[in-house]
């Protein structure tokens, strides 16, 4: 690819995700209830491990403040990937639907104009909650704060290729809607739980299947105990699943693109 299709592609996302999130805060008090009630959601869920930790200091040597800190990577890395990316969530109902044919006319990525052509206003909710967790966590300072923006970008691009890849099941499996939400949501819901709890076994589901171990296990690790290890575990992993992800979409697209809406039903 050139440096200026690289260019041209990278300012189109921009103004196409500006432009929807600008839509969305035209709806004000839309905007205000979704984002007030998904911060007191995860306010109530976070609250169970606050009574627990409480009560018994730490679960497998995880304290209050590190369970803070994985809430808080998760909840922003996942906030960032909705708002930006929003159009996730219908991805797998579009590929069924045959509603690609309009990007696959357009010169620009279909994958980027799927994504970027909806924003969930509640991704707000889960950023506010986020930051306040993470500023509450005592884990940040203003040494570890490329750490923590590495941990958080990991996070949000891990949540992304989760999606994409979970979604891309359509191209081969057809309505595939709810199974491909379900392992999105599952990879969100295991990234909210410390990895001691797990067996090895159920570990490594964690890091290749439900990519939870990249979302919020490294970061919080990176930030825990800063490692030059865990950092490239971390980057490349992210990375790789991110590719991988890229790899299946465009697979599935090619077999979309070689025959009509009706053959994609097939």
């Amino acid at each position: 690819m050139s440096k200026s299709k690289l260019l041209g592609g990278t300012r189109f996302a921009i103004a196409l995700v500006s432009t929807t999130v600008r839509a969305s805060f035209a709806l004000r008090h839309a905007f205000w209830m979704s984002a007030a009630f998904m911060l007191i959601n995860n306010l109530l869920f976070f609250s169970t491990w606050w009574i627990l930790l409480g009560r018994f200091q730490h679960v497998q040597g995880w304290t209050l403040p590190d369970i803070m800190c994985l809430f808080g990577i998760s909840c922003t890395g996942y906030g960032v990937a909705v708002v930006l990316a929003g159009g996730l969530f219908d991805l797998a109902r579009k590929v069924h639907d045959g509603e690609l044919d309009t990007w696959l006319t357009q010169p620009k990525s279909v994958l980027v104009q799927a994504l970027g052509s909806r924003t969930h206003m509640s991704g707000w909710g889960d950023l506010a909650s986020g930051i306040g967790l993470l500023a509450l966590s005592g884990a940040v300072s203003w040494s570890s704060l490329p750490l923590l923006a590495i941990g958080v970008a990991c996070a949000c691009a891990t949540f992304v290729a989760c999606g994409v890849a979970a979604h891309s099941l359509a191209f081969w499996l057809g309505r595939t809607h709810e199974l491909s939400r379900a392992i999105f949501e599952f990879t969100v819901t295991f990234s909210l739980y410390p990895p001691s709890l797990f067996g090895p076994g159920l570990k490594w589901l964690l890091f290749i299947v439900l990519p939870a171990g990249f979302v919020s296990y490294l970061p919080v690790e990176l930030l825990r105990a800063p490692d030059v290890r865990t950092l490239l575990a971390c980057v490349t992993g992210t990375a790789a699943y991110f590719g991988a992800a890229l790899w299946l979409f465009h697979r599935g697209l090619r077999r979309y693109a070689s025959g009509s809406r009706f053959y994609a039903r097939v």
